[in-house]
């Protein structure tokens, strides 16, 4: 984190992240950890939804957020084909639930039982993942073991609709779903992926960024830089905050085009499950309104598309803050500069 020169400096304890800045054991227990978090919430909230739901009313008009993602993944239907929850909602629920106690035992054993520090660690693979911020090769090798996994979460996301199936509004049914890799459709998408309306065309972007980011991540664990490492490079400038801010900025980024695209479309989003598409509108900010009236409630897709958009506003500041600080500039500077405006003068000389 920066530090403006002060080798002796501390951070607030709710400052978190600078506590692991340089101690990469903390850093995976803090990642287990907050994973754990994760799955806690995501197995609670499915089991409190489960229990609110009322199959009387559209789902789509009831404050929910995770039951409409299973029930488009195609879980939890009757053999009439109506959504019920059941047994399968609640077996998904309790293995986010078991999943987040195991995380949390790992994030446990790695913050009190081995090294703070991966360097220190016995174990030859493990010390290659310590953190050296200022290091492209570190930084590019810990990257593409990021992307491997990344690549493995999507291809898990295409054979699931290949074999088991997802709901494919159109019809109004479960069915299952060969991706189209059809290279101009997904180049085209790049640029109406809002509006995209045919599930295999959905399944083919994920093939392609599945085959994209394996062999990415294999292609940054396999290799190092070229040349010597220049300021034109980055040397000066990658430090962890500068990671934090770009992490920060991509995952801002990704919330508020998932705002505009949970708002509008029908066919990743089924009106059935969340809603009717909302209006945008503009007031201090933009913001997205049901076109449906539903007295003092809201639909599925309002929540998810609001949240989402300010939770990526605010993720944003927080990119700008952090990739400044990165940089060099130093806040306290402005403050400093505001409390001395009655004293401040200038010379003529």
């Amino acid at each position: 984190m920066q530090t403006y020169g002060n080798s002796a400096v501390t951070y607030g304890w709710w400052a978190g992240n600078s506590g692991v800045t340089n101690r990469s054991g903390k850093f995976i227990a803090a990642h287990a950890a907050h994973t754990g978090l994760i799955a806690f919430w995501a197995g609670a909230f499915t089991l409190f939804e489960l229990a609110r739901f009322d199959p009387s009313v559209p789902m789509g008009h009831q404050p929910l957020i995770a039951l409409p993602h299973l029930a488009t993944l195609g879980i939890g239907f009757d053999e009439t084909g109506t959504f019920v929850g059941g047994s399968a909602v609640v077996a998904v629920a309790v293995c986010h639930l078991v999943g987040s106690m195991a995380y949390g035992a790992g994030g446990l054993m790695h913050s009190l039982l081995f090294s703070s520090d991966m360097q220190e660690s016995s174990v030859p693979q493990a010390r290659k993942f310590k953190l050296e911020w200022d290091n492209p090769d570190n930084q590019t090798f810990i990257l593409g073991h990021h992307l491997i996994f990344f690549g493995v979460a999507c291809i898990w996301f295409v054979e699931w609709a290949r074999i088991h199936g997802v709901y494919d509004p159109s019809i109004g049914a479960i069915r299952q779903v060969e991706y189209d890799l059809n290279l101009s459709h997904i180049w085209d998408h790049q640029f109406d992926f809002l509006t995209i309306d045919s599930l295999e065309d959905v399944m083919g972007g994920h093939a392609f960024l599945a085959f994209l980011e394996i062999t990415g991540g294999a292609f940054h664990i396999a290799t190092k830089q070229v040349g010597e490492y220049t300021k034109f490079k980055g040397a000066g400038l990658l430090s962890a905050e500068a990671i934090l801010s770009w992490s920060l900025a991509g995952i801002g980024w990704m919330a508020v085009v998932a705002a505009f695209w949970s708002a509008t479309n029908t066919t990743v989003y089924p009106v059935e499950w969340f809603g009717e598409p909302l209006a945008l509108k503009f007031g201090i900010s933009p913001y997205w309104v049901d076109t449906v009236d539903l007295g003092s409630a809201h639909t599925s897709r309002a929540w998810l598309a609001n949240v989402h958009y300010y939770f990526g506003f605010f993720f944003i500041q927080g990119h700008l803050w952090h990739a400044l600080r990165a940089m060099g500039f130093d806040f306290k500077r402005v403050t400093s500069a505001l409390s001395n405006l009655d004293t401040a003068s200038v010379s003529l000389k």
